[in-house]
């Protein structure tokens, strides 16, 4: 079964598809489970797409 993704999307090139993670932080809580922290990606804000770049207009692209 394929991914479906929204049309002018891609994968995030900063999380790779993965944009919240869990960080044991070492210490533990008083019911002895290990304190985390959740951090979400910041360029996707956790949706774990990225929005397609439109390309340059054609007067503001490099010469070679």
């Amino acid at each position: 079964m394929a991914l479906l993704r929204p049309a002018r999307t891609r994968i995030c090139s900063d999380c790779d598809g993965f944009p919240v993670v869990a960080i044991d932080t070492g210490s533990l809580l008083s019911d002895g489970t290990r304190a985390t922290l959740n951090v979400i990606c910041r360029r996707c804000r956790g949706t774990g797409m990225a929005p397609v770049s439109a390309p340059a207009p054609v007067g503001l692209r490099e010469r070679a």
